[in-house]
């Protein structure tokens, strides 16, 4: 089923033809600031309730979330917001600044140890505290190289971002286990990126206060392994099916933070891993909700979209390469541990699916990168999720590209919502106002989730199949040997 709006930017829902029920929170509900841009209620749209405002089906609640999309008209294709992204976020790391329509995000970072022996190492994952000094946001990183007397060396962590004191305190203070109710979100990141890309901070920015806290909200961000300026300890880096740190990140607050309502959001590659780890959980998933954006979802399909055209291989495709060049190239001494990888293989690699071959391939045992990428797609896996899933894509993105979509996917999961834009790009939907469009329906959606809605009560539900057969949507090819 969809939904159309009125809008030059065409918005379409898809999602099953009877989806969960969900309870609100009436006192939560009436109690809502609804004069927060950022926040509104189910009731507020009484042309989306029916007959029981406060029981509404997770259709009619995410496009009452959902505002009108009009888009910066100078960035009228999906190529133009794409690039205007990846220039943004160039010019953050040029300057090391936060522009002035961008939020400042501060963090901690704490270094967590796999607890898996299968997946074996160290990875980062960053917290959002109150602002402190930082001296790498005060230096001046606009310097030519070779002037006189502005050498700079390489910063050892992204702005605003900084280890825990040595004595512990601060860390103790922050994250010491707590009965509190406080809602939590955990980020994943697109490929190669870090806590700190801009569309990052602007989701986190209205829930926790621009980084103060102020919204009333935690929030930390999952480092995928060696990016954002952190170091690995082992061979072992991360694939479009890594969930095996988020896990445990996840299971480490829900343990530390038995009382707090745990959302997560995912973006491109993030938004790829997060619905495999809901998947792989079911209904065991210890999250309240979640919310993706610009997924890829069918991996194969997107690579030989790219494939295709010139700007898709020697734009897009070349650029992902390069970007993952240069996280092995600083830390080659790790990756080099592996045997099977050829350094000298991954530096010939010309386009995301040769790095893939020469990275992920030998590194799980994947014999071809179509087979890896069958494997990591996170279409099939959208199946199993059992916990509410609003998602969000551009039908002129050229990286997650309209064919990879699983549209039918969306429509057998009562659990999960699609809301589609005919523009927007790949994590762009730049307004004309400034900012971007996606931060408000996804934090609309956050904030209603773990404030208002009080209970899920779907019917019990099943993979659909064929007599005693049955369909495993997160069965894995990979086996990891211990």
């Amino acid at each position: 089923m969809f939904f159309s709006s009125s809008s030059s930017n065409h918005l379409s829902f898809h999602h099953a033809s009877q989806p969960i029920t969900l309870e609100l929170d009436r006192s939560t509900a009436a109690n809502t600031n609804t004069n927060n841009t950022n926040t509104t209620t189910l009731t507020d749209n009484s042309n989306s309730t029916r007959d029981h405002p406060h029981q509404p089906l997770l259709s009619e609640l995410c496009r009452a979330l959902t505002p009108a999309c009009h888009l910066q008209p100078l960035l009228f294709n999906g190529h133009l917001q794409t690039m205007w992204t990846a220039a943004a976020a160039v010019a953050a790391a040029a300057t090391a600044r936060a522009t002035a329509d961008e939020p400042r995000i501060y963090y901690r970072r704490k270094i967590f140890e796999a607890d898996d022996r299968a997946y074996a190492g160290t990875f980062a994952v960053d917290f959002v505290v109150d602002p402190f000094e930082d001296e790498d946001e005060d230096a001046d990183a606009n310097v030519e190289e070779g002037k006189e007397g502005k050498a700079r060396p390489r910063p050892t962590l992204p702005p605003r971002t900084a280890y825990f004191g040595a004595d512990g305190k601060e860390e103790e203070d922050l994250l010491a286990p707590s009965t509190d109710t406080c809602p939590m979100l955990v980020a994943l990141h697109g490929l190669s990126g870090g806590s700190h890309e801009g569309y990052v901070r602007e989701v986190l920015a209205p829930l926790v206060g621009g980084g103060g806290g102020g919204g009333g909200w935690k929030a930390c961000v999952v480092n995928s392994r060696g990016c954002a300026l952190s170091t690995i300890s082992s061979g072992i880096l991360f694939n479009a099916r890594a969930t095996w740190d988020v896990r445990a990140v996840i299971n480490w607050l829900h343990a530390r933070f038995p009382n707090r309502p745990l959302l997560a959001v995912g973006f491109s590659l993030g938004a790829n891993i997060l619905v495999n780890y809901l998947g792989e959980e079911g209904a065991g998933c210890v999250l309240k909700g979640a919310a993706v954006c610009s997924n890829p979802w069918n991996l194969e399909v997107g690579s030989l979209a790219l494939q295709r055209t010139w700007l898709g291989r020697e734009l897009y495709s070349r650029v992902m390469a390069d970007g993952l060049k240069r996280l092995i190239e600083i830390h080659k001494d790790q990756v080099v541990m592996n045997a099977r990888i050829s350094l000298e293989g991954v530096r010939r690699a010309k386009y995301l699916y040769d790095f893939d071959r020469e990275i992920q391939c030998p590194t799980w045992g994947y014999p071809t990168v179509g087979a890896y990428y069958r494997d990591a797609s996170s279409c099939d896996a959208l199946l199993a999720v059992r916990v509410p899933l609003f998602a969000l894509n551009a039908e002129d993105d050229p990286i997650a590209v309209r064919e990879a979509i699983p549209f039918d996917e969306f429509k057998r999961n009562p659990y999960t919502v699609l809301c589609t834009t005919s523009k927007g790009g790949h994590l762009g939907w730049f307004e004309s106002g400034g900012g971007r469009w996606f931060v408000k329906p996804m934090t609309r959606f956050l904030m209603t989730m773990a404030r208002q809605v009080k209970v899920s009560c779907p019917d019990d539900l099943e993979v659909p199949g064929a007599g005693n057969a049955r369909f495993n949507p997160v069965r894995r090819k990979l086996y990891i040997h211990e």
